[in-house]
């Protein structure tokens, strides 16, 4: 028998998937038996902190948003309890509350791959020394993931918690609060949660499709995670593709050409004006050919966010899309910081005025100007997220801006983007 300290467990005899398609091979909406068919036992009582190792090699990202290296939350929570600075056993949360109203990949995964996330959720507590599981979600995931959870008895421990269906609800310390309160709003910044989360204990906060991936690096290795994608991106990730085609979720190799990615959708890359990559706080680009990877804004490089890949036509206006967007996230923050209560809502008034066709041409310096005065300022990351969107708007569509001030637009579809 393996001591609790082995990085892997056995090795499973049913072959492990390959190319691309990974976390669906066991198809829509998997059970338990659908599941051990295809990816075979876990032994996860073989797991200890000695995999934390395994997931460095793996090169594994957080695919809620942020792209940090997966082995550093872990080992951060080990540490801290290790080093006995605080003497409660860690909490571990899967976080699926996927607040971006332009992702619903953790919804699908969890929808048809409940048992890899809870695979995961399971390692991860077992590398950390975790006493304490939740899985943390909307009312309309959670359902599934309950019927999955009664399916197999090393599941029961793990604590169901709802999410509300709000923007900021998917941060990492906004689902701690949560949990802890009942209230999902962030907590501030000045302590990490590996070392004060749910109720003071660390706590580590992972994504629902980092957990997946986790639990099939515990199964197959870290070689066999890096087969895909580049040494800088490796693995997959899942893409939520909407705007110019029907909404759908693809996996797709890490560093994945962006024309690629539209192709495999569906869309045609001469019928849009730009594409809206990763969310609501990602950025728009133009043209399209980027690769999607963490490394970012490098070699014609753009971070994928939280894998939203959102498809704006030729004849939609992008500035009336993007003031849009920044009424939404003006309404949706925490008001517990001035630059939201106040900053956020300003710039959307500017954008909204340059969007409607005001003649004036110091706008585009105004809207600067606020953008300055909230940047690093506030409680969370929701006003830096949405001060990129916006620059990132003024800079794609800046012949649009030209227009607008000019009172006319150069866009079929000014109002119904």
């Amino acid at each position: 028998m393996r001591s609790a300290d082995t990085a892997l467990p056995e090795t499973s005899r049913t072959r492990a998937p390959e190319g691309s398609f990974r976390l669906f091979a066991a198809g829509t909406h998997a059970g338990f038996r659908d599941h051990l068919e295809t990816f075979g036992p876990l032994d996860v009582r073989s797991i200890g902190p000695g995999f934390i190792a395994e997931l460095e090699k793996s090169g594994l990202t957080g695919r809620g948003g942020a792209a940090f290296a997966s082995w550093r939350k872990l080992a951060a929570t080990a540490q801290a309890r290790s080093a006995g600075l605080l003497p409660a056993r860690p909490v571990v949360i899967a976080n699926g509350a996927e607040g971006e109203p332009l992702s619903f990949k953790d919804r699908t995964l969890l929808a048809n791959s409940p048992h890899l996330v809870i695979d995961g959720l399971l390692v991860a507590t077992r590398a950390v020394v975790g006493s304490e599981m939740y899985l943390y979600a909307t009312a309309a995931s959670l359902s599934g993931v309950g019927q999955a959870i009664a399916e197999r008895p090393d599941a029961r421990r793990i604590r169901l918690v709802e999410a509300p269906e709000t923007f900021i609800s998917g941060e990492a310390s906004a689902a701690v609060n949560a949990i802890s309160t009942g209230t999902a709003l962030p907590l501030d910044k000045r302590r990490r949660l590996s070392e004060s989360g749910v109720k003071g204990r660390p706590t580590l906060v992972l994504n629902v499709e980092t957990l997946a991936h986790v639990g099939l690096i515990a199964r197959y290795g870290a070689p066999w995670f890096r087969s895909v994608g580049t040494p800088r991106d490796p693995g997959t990730r899942l893409v939520s593709v909407s705007g110019a085609c029907q909404d759908q979720v693809l996996e797709v190799a890490g560093n994945a050409a962006l024309g690629t990615i539209l192709h495999d959708a569906g869309i045609d890359a001469a019928s849009l004006s730009a594409v809206l990559v990763g969310g609501y706080h990602g950025r728009w680009v133009k043209p399209l050919d980027y690769q999607l990877s963490p490394a970012g804004p490098v070699n014609q490089a753009v971070r994928p966010g939280a894998g939203v890949i959102h498809a704006l036509s030729v004849e939609q206006c992008g500035l009336a899309a993007t003031a849009r967007i920044l009424d939404y996230l003006a309404a949706e923050s925490a008001r517990q910081c001035g630059p939201c209560m106040f900053g956020l809502p300003a710039m959307a008034g500017v954008l909204n005025r340059i969007a409607a066709g005001e003649r004036n041409p110091q706008l585009p310096r105004e809207l600067d100007r606020l953008s300055r005065l909230v940047a690093g300022r506030g409680a969370c990351h929701h006003p830096d997220g949405t001060i990129g969107l916006v620059s990132s708007a003024l800079e794609v569509f800046s012949a649009d801006v030209k227009a607008h001030l000019a009172g006319t637009c150069l866009r079929q579809d000014w109002r119904a983007a």
